[in-house]
């Protein structure tokens, strides 16, 4: 690590940095071994996850009238084009982070987050990630990197939690359909609540509760960001051959955000055509029930950030539940299984992605129920 950190001296850019992080792959118990197989393994879920969506997308998209025939089939073709049309651009723009990250050194990244374990790593991380005007899925790609670029675990969840639905552009989808000051509340509530799950994450991890991040650089002292950011900038060409290696980069890096992304679609296809969703409406009202009940199916329906925000708007003004909206925002991604599962990779532990939903849902339970009650 210590060698790692001398780096900055040297002018040769980011191409002896990215060799690095190479070795701990993503998906490798860690040994060698099992990283030299996983490479020959055939990778049925995101396989069989891109046939499965592929299918249903073409289905949904060259043959609408064929299926009606079978109203399940329709939905299921539905929920994948509406998804997939939904998704896309975030992914794209998302893998762009990715790759261009992949060639920013991990040092620069955390001169620019600050340092792990503070309040204001914290506060720089939960900011970037409302700033970021990204959906939920591109923003996983770079929460990933940033990760593997040495952010604290905090840092990560901060960012996720503050980002998937304040993005500009959703903000003011949001402040359309339920105005400025509703949209202003949730989104200092939901900066709180990333904030202090955070600092929870940070204090578990200085614990020894939750593993630490291998990946973690220490700044020197002297570290001079702008200097060194000129002298990189100064050697680096900008050719066809960094472009392209950037691309790549960022296409391997983003496939275990993808393959999970796949796998929700087929997930959220198969809910919605089992569950009727025009039968939710009645049991979002602003009691307790109706609260679990939020929970319940922001939990088990896999909605994009496009998606989440409309549904949220109506469950405020047509069920008088401004409680249960923000409560749906929050914890559709606080309890989202293909986040769950992508820490979980990215950390290679269990228990660090499943605190996410342990310590986020009753910050989210109680501040929704004050909002339904003093709303």
């Amino acid at each position: 690590m210590n060698k790692e950190v001398s780096m900055p001296r040297k002018p040769s850019c980011c191409h002896i940095e990215e060799e690095k992080p190479k070795a701990p792959s993503c998906h490798s118990d860690g040994g060698h071994q099992s990283h030299g197989h996983h490479k020959k393994r055939f990778d049925v879920l995101f396989w069989g996850s891109l046939l499965g969506v592929t299918l249903l997308f073409v289905l949904g998209v060259f043959f609408p009238n064929e299926i009606t025939a079978y109203p399940w089939l329709e939905t299921m073709a539905h929920t994948a084009h509406h998804m997939v049309h939904a998704m896309w651009w975030g992914v794209v723009i998302g893998a762009i982070f990715v790759g261009l990250l992949s060639k920013v050194p991990r040092e620069f990244i955390m001169s620019m987050l600050g340092k792990g374990g503070t309040v204001s790593g914290l506060l720089r991380a939960t900011g970037a990630g409302v700033l970021l005007d990204l959906c939920s899925h591109g923003i996983l790609m770079v929460a990933t990197k940033l990760y593997e670029r040495g952010a604290s675990a905090g840092q990560v969840i901060a960012f996720l939690l503050a980002s998937p639905w304040n993005s500009f552009s959703l903000t003011l989808v949001l402040i359309g359909l339920i105005g400025l000051k509703w949209t202003l509340a949730f989104i200092v509530l939901s900066m709180i609540i990333a904030l202090v799950t955070g600092w929870i994450f940070d204090r578990l991890v200085a614990r020894k509760v939750l593993p630490a991040n291998h990946n973690e650089v220490s700044l020197p002292d002297d570290f001079q960001f702008w200097q060194e950011a000129k002298t990189r900038m100064k050697n680096t060409r900008f050719n066809l051959t960094f472009f392209k290696e950037m691309v790549i980069s960022g296409i391997k890096d983003s496939k275990m955000v993808v393959r999970w992304l796949l796998f929700g679609i087929l997930l959220a296809a198969v809910l919605r055509a089992v569950l009727d969703p025009s039968q939710f409406e009645q049991f979002f009202g602003p009691t307790f029930i109706g609260l679990i009940m939020t929970v319940f199916v922001a939990t088990v329906l896999e909605v994009c950030s496009e998606g989440s925000t409309p549904i949220a708007a109506d469950i405020l003004t047509r069920a008088k539940a401004p409680g249960n909206g923000f409560a749906f925002l929050m914890a559709g991604v606080a309890t989202d299984y293909t986040e769950i599962m992508i820490l979980k990779d990215t950390a290679k532990s269990w228990k660090l992605a499943l605190f996410l939903p342990l310590i986020t849902v009753p910050q989210v339970l109680l501040v929704a129920w004050l909002i339904n009650i003093y709303g």
